[in-house]
Formats: C-alpha cells, structure tokens, sequence
C-alpha cells in the first residue's frame, strides 16, 4: 500500500495524470471514499493523463460514460446500483479491455472485477486535503506506485 497526500484540487488532479502514465490497457482503478472525497477530482486527473479531451464529470446518473484518449477511458459511476447482479450485467471489464475502467463507489463492486485491479481509496482529512491509500492487486503490485508518493 502506498500513501499520498494532497491539499489542494490542484494536486489531486497531477496526482490522478501521474497515475495515468502507470497505465495500460485493460486495466481497472477502483475509486472509493465518501461524498466530496475527490473521487471525480482523481477521475479527472486520469482523463487528462490519458489524453481525454473533454472533462471527465460524474458519470451518477447515467452509470458509465466512454471517452477518447490515448486509448478508451470508460468512467463508471456505481452509487446508484442496486445489486452486484446490476453491476454484472453492465459488463464493464469486458467493454473497457482495449482501455481504463475507472470505477467511482468502486469498493462496492471490487468482487466483480479482474483481481488485477488498483484500489484507491480516498479520505478528507480538511477542506482541501486528501488522503489516498494506493491499494494493489494482481499486478499492479509489480508497478512503480512509489514514485507517486515522491
């Protein structure tokens, strides 16, 4: 697990475009914290990384939103499922093999991914200040998730 702090949005989001470049296709980053944590911020920080032109915003109300980068980004809001069979048939991994799957709400559906995923989880600790915890899995172990915190 490695820790990173922010403390401003301006930070979060070079957090998220730094993350971006550890990135390759088929991979799927599980978004996790509490309303306003920053979990759209990060989100957004990936996009820019990944070459996504327009903003990457909160996908809430129309559960996944595909974009255009360097290779596919597809930006999935779960808060509003009700059950892990919704999640399922959504199909996200299979639809965002050629891309990013980035999952906000993505703790609640971490057991129907790719157990090759990175969890993020994310804590306010003041008004602009976050806490990230860079949670590993599969072979995300083996990148270099250090350099960030640097």
């Amino acid at each position: 697990m490695i820790e990173i702090r922010t403390t401003s949005p301006a930070e979060t989001l070079s957090l998220g475009r730094h993350l971006a470049a550890l990135m390759s296709a088929g991979d799927v980053i599980l978004l996790a914290g509490r309303l306003g944590a920053g979990k759209t911020m990060l989100a957004a920080g990936i996009g820019e990384g990944l070459g996504v032109e327009e903003p990457l915003t909160s996908p809430s109300f129309i559960l996944a939103r595909a974009h255009e980068g360097f290779m596919p980004v597809i930006h999935a809001d779960v808060y509003r499922l009700g059950t892990s069979a919704e999640f399922e048939d959504l199909d996200l991994p299979e639809q965002a093999r050629d891309g990013v799957l980035l999952i906000e709400w993505g703790d609640v559906v971490a057991h129907g991914v790719p157990d090759d995923h990175l969890l993020v989880q994310i804590e306010i600790m003041g008004d602009d200040e976050r806490r990230f915890r860079l949670v590993p899995s599969g072979g995300w172990a083996q990148r270099s998730l250090e350099e960030l915190a640097s």
